[in-house]
């Protein structure tokens, strides 16, 4: 059995360290107390006629990990409440997914006043409010008398990211992030001596997963903060003595952007694994705190396995079983195998990039919760569609090209982001960039850049078109026609970018730039400029 409750119940009289938080710890034998004093405060409130799900919104304080602990212990379900949601999307958040409970801070309730949702008011529980002390001392006991979890009990619910729209509630069992916890533990040879230091949210797979999962398997030590601070999190691993990083989306990012301290190399980090870096910041970050960095392919769904290998080429994702196939999603046809120039560039990516796909999917996405749409979109014809495109080389390396929402389609040819992004990521300016479509006159679309530059920098429109036109391998269509600059750009609370607000601001933002025609250099955008362009949005 690889139930995490049966881990944690295996755990239960283990007095070594289990949890760190700021200045207090708390041992496994008290993580599991924390847990079955909730798991019996649920049982109160739960009616044995509804699912028995307990939305949690919180930032990463002790309570959180509490009420993991307690749906694990108790085979109840955490719903992981997604906070960067607003008004009736975030009452839809919890109303979709059959909330009983819905346990919160006083920080989150302004959000909640304007999120009307149908959790009655004697089943909302504030974490910092004394009351909430009160009915955790009051309830009965259940430790004695709850069955155990297998494998196959529901753990959790935790949402997509919510890139395109509203997110997917993917289901997780128990079974299911004990493998996955097991596995993460082996490969990164974890053992009680390892503290795992999980920045991102607790709704996060990232956190979950490769973080709290992990330790578990190994009896190591999880260490979070409230929330992600770029400053804050280097004093944090000395602090805590952290070992091991977990990070997805920006996270090395906004690291590095924290001036070089000449001891970072001494932190007692030694890896950290996560997805979506970039690779001038994989190897930057890796020299900078003397660490080893295994970015890799990963998805909250997970199905695909790709595997890493130092033998493998600069910016791959990495190599995968026979099974897995980049396909063309129009054609259903097996894309070609990428070719490259002399400078390691790729000729043919309008051809080469394709879905990435499981054709003999065998384990691991478990289903949408209540979503069986969804759920059908990702099994096709028995085969599993990832959502993402890569490309291949001719020796089977796969290199990430993006999601399959960001196709672009630009005169009559889909286009992927994540190429572009590559390109431009080569200016010795540019931080972070992200690429996305804006409508164009009649149809189809428009390649658009946003930007994040490094401190002190400035843009120049000129000096970046000298810079794309000495792009060789940026293709005429995937020039940019429109380019904000802005001192942030807006993120997920997965640190990835948010392009669902660019794509809804579209040419609306301070700072943009255009070309009217192919052949035109960038300029200004106008007032005037987006009067004529504002009827194309929808």
């Amino acid at each position: 059995m690889t139930a995490l409750g049966q881990l944690l119940r295996d755990r239960a009289d283990d007095d070594r360290p289990a949890l760190l938080y700021e200045d207090d710890t708390w041992s496994y034998r008290e993580l599991a107390h924390e847990g079955w004093r909730r798991a019996a405060l649920f049982a109160e409130h739960n009616d044995p006629d509804r699912p028995p799900h307990i939305g949690v919104l919180l930032d990463n304080v002790p309570d959180y990990l509490f009420w993991l602990t307690a749906a694990a212990l108790s085979g109840t379900v955490v719903v992981g409440i997604n906070s960067t949601y607003r008004g009736a999307q975030l009452a839809q958040l919890i109303d979709h997914t059959d909330c009983q409970l819905l346990v919160t801070s006083t920080d989150f309730a302004d959000l909640l006043a304007d999120a009307p949702h149908s959790v009655p008011a004697d089943k909302v529980f504030v974490v910092d409010d004394t009351a909430y002390d009160a009915a955790l001392d009051a309830a009965a006991p259940i430790a004695d008398t709850a069955p155990v979890a297998d494998d196959d009990d529901l753990f959790m619910l935790i949402f997509t990211s919510g890139s395109t729209g509203m997110p997917k509630a993917v289901r997780c069992t128990q079974g299911r992030i004990g493998r996955t916890g097991a596995h993460v533990a082996n490969i990164a040879d974890l053992t009680d001596a390892d503290v795992v230091y999980a920045p991102l949210p607790f709704f996060h797979a990232a956190s979950l997963f490769t973080g709290w999962a992990s330790a578990i398997t190994a009896r190591a030590s999880i260490a979070t903060r409230t929330r992600f601070s770029a400053s804050g999190t280097v004093p944090d691993l000395r602090a805590f003595g952290a070992t091991f990083l977990t990070y997805t989306g920006k996270v090395l990012n906004y690291m590095l952007s924290v001036p070089e301290g000449d001891d970072d190399a001494t932190v007692p980090l030694r890896l950290a694994i996560g997805n979506e870096a970039s690779e001038a910041d994989i190897r930057e970050f890796a020299r900078r705190f003397g660490c080893q960095v295994r970015d890799s392919y990963g998805s909250t769904e997970g199905v695909i396995i790709i595997r890493r290998d130092p033998s493998m080429p600069q910016g791959a994702l990495g190599t995968a079983n026979d099974s897995v196939k980049v396909i063309d999603p129009e054609t259903g046809e097996e894309c070609p195998p990428a070719s490259f120039d002399d400078q390691g560039r790729v000729t043919n990516l309008e051809a080469a990039v394709g879905e990435i796909v499981e054709t003999e999917p065998t384990s691991g996405f478990e289903g949408y919760y209540e979503n069986e749409a969804a759920t059908k979109e990702r099994f096709r014809d028995g085969a599993y569609w990832s959502g993402d495109l890569a490309y291949r080389d001719a020796d089977g390396w796969l290199f990430f090209a993006g999601r399959s929402n960001e196709w672009l389609r630009v005169d009559g040819e889909n286009i992927a982001a994540g190429p572009i992004e590559a390109i431009i990521g080569r200016h010795p300016d540019v931080r972070s960039v992200a690429i996305y479509a804006v409508p164009d006159d009649p149809v189809g679309d428009r390649v658009m850049a946003a930007l994040e530059l490094h401190a002190g920098a400035t843009f120049d429109p000129s000096a970046f078109d000298d810079f794309l036109r000495d792009q060789s391998d940026l293709g005429p269509k995937w020039v940019p026609a429109f380019v904000r600059v802005d001192a942030e750009l807006p993120k997920l609370s997965s640190m990835k970018l948010n392009k669902k607000i660019l794509r809804s601001d579209a040419w609306h933002a301070d700072h943009v730039v255009f070309r009217p025609t192919r052949d035109d250099d960038l300029r200004t955008l106008t007032s005037d400029d987006r009067a004529t362009l504002d009827p194309l949005l929808p």
